[in-house]
């Protein structure tokens, strides 16, 4: 399969490129590195990966800007930001790349487990987060050639590391991108795949 990776330079989309490259052409995108760039707040730029990449049989996003911040001390920018990038992002990865994905393919998105699991300060996380979900069911009732599935990670031990954090509620890098290989080989559509799930 050719297989379009958006975020293949990051923590969870290096891990989902290993699994994916031994079998599979692959070509990674990200906003500063990557086979090809594009920046996911721009309908520009993803148009423009798109017939820079041409037809393909999968894309998997692990890419998406949404910051945290107290309810009551969030700006409108960063409201701006997670709706933009994250959200919309994700959601014009799917209305300008269904031309280019071959019948039978998929797209894999991204969300995670803050829509389901808010904590203080997710406001903005979540709410995009249960967007997407939201969004995946309903138009996959709507997509009859190409499959839409999206993957919700719980928190990433390596990231939690990073962050001074306790790891043992987390999930690694590794585990966490078997999901997203069950979305792209199995047969899904219109699923939201939990992490824990799949390893």
């Amino acid at each position: 399969m050719k297989i379009l990776l958006i975020g293949g330079t990051g923590l969870i989309g290096k891990s989902v490129a290993k699994y994916l490259e031994t079998s599979n052409e692959l070509i990674a995108a990200g906003y500063t590195d990557g086979d090809v760039r594009v920046d996911l707040g721009s309908k520009v730029s993803i148009q423009s990966m798109f017939k820079h990449v041409g037809n393909v049989d999968a894309v998997v996003c692990t890419a998406g800007v949404a910051n945290f911040g107290a309810f009551d001390q969030l700006p409108d920018d960063e409201y701006e930001l997670a709706l933009s990038n994250k959200l919309m992002g994700q959601v014009n990865l799917v209305r300008f790349g269904r031309n280019y994905i071959n019948v039978g393919g998929s797209v894999t998105l991204t969300s995670g487990i803050l829509s389901r699991e808010p904590m203080r300060g997710s406001v903005a996380v979540s709410m995009v987060n249960g967007a997407l979900e939201s969004f995946v069911k309903a138009a996959a009732l709507e997509l009859e050639e190409i499959r839409l599935n999206i993957v919700s990670p719980i928190f990433v031990k390596e990231t939690m590391a990073m962050m001074g954090m306790d790891t043992d509620a987390g999930l690694s890098a590794s585990d966490t991108a078997k999901a997203y290989v069950s979305a792209v080989e199995g047969s899904m559509h219109g699923t939201t795949l939990n992490t824990p799930d799949y390893i």
